[in-house]
């Protein structure tokens, strides 16, 4: 299972915010990770929308957590984030199956899929940015 881009970008962000503590800008965060500027944009109106991230504008305006770290669980922005429902066509609904009703590969993805969101939800984002001054020194090592 591969997350999408949207939600990597969105993970990132989100750990470089809990990790910083402080209002950060997106050019910022698209020179330290090597991410478009325009894609990190995107995200954090998907992040602002949500309620995870707050955006401050004007001089020395940024981006910055609207909540506390231990308040965002991934398993739930991952939720969010991604189209879990139709990880195969036939799991979407929208897609006719010859084998609809004898196959047993849905229920399985669906099990799998339920078991790693259940994982997910084990951790917020203060437990994943524990290491904050390690995070730090390895997307910023000129300010270490």
């Amino acid at each position: 299972m591969q997350l999408n881009l949207r939600t990597d970008y969105a993970l990132r962000m989100l750990m470089a915010l809990a990790a910083k503590d402080e209002v950060v800008s997106i050019d910022w965060l698209a020179d330290h990770y090597g991410i478009s500027r325009n894609h990190l944009a995107k995200v954090a109106q998907e992040l602002v929308a949500a309620g995870y991230v707050a955006s401050l504008r004007g001089r020395g305006g940024g981006l910055r957590l609207a909540r506390p770290p231990a308040e965002i669980n991934v398993g739930e922005v991952v939720r969010r984030l991604e189209n879990l429902t139709g990880f195969v066509a036939c799991m979407g609904g929208k897609e006719n199956c010859a084998i609809d009703g004898v196959c047993g590969l849905k229920p399985a993805l669906a099990g799998a899929i339920d078991a790693f969101l259940t994982h997910l939800d084990q951790f917020d984002l203060a437990q994943i940015t524990a290491s904050k001054s390690r995070l730090l020194r390895q997307l910023n090592p000129e300010e270490a």
